[in-house]
């Protein structure tokens, strides 16, 4: 773990460890949440469309579709 110092410009340096974790390069933006005390900070997706893709695979058994459309 390391620590970063916040400069008088309100502007922090993600260390070299961090930025390559994250495939970080000069001019990407990143994502802040905020949940109470703790932040998060994380590289903002290229498309969020393809990143999202089979994100809910496996959730449902394969017959739930069926018997949805069997129920209306």
């Amino acid at each position: 773990m390391q620590t970063v110092r916040l400069s008088s410009k309100n502007q922090i340096v993600l260390p070299k460890e961090a930025r390559e974790a994250m495939r970080l390069k000069g001019r990407d933006e990143l994502i802040v949440v905020v949940k109470g005390d703790i932040t998060v900070i994380m590289p903002k997706p290229k498309g969020y469309r393809s990143d999202l893709a089979g994100s809910g695979k496996g959730l449902y058994p394969k017959t739930h579709l069926r018997r949805e459309r069997k129920a209306w």
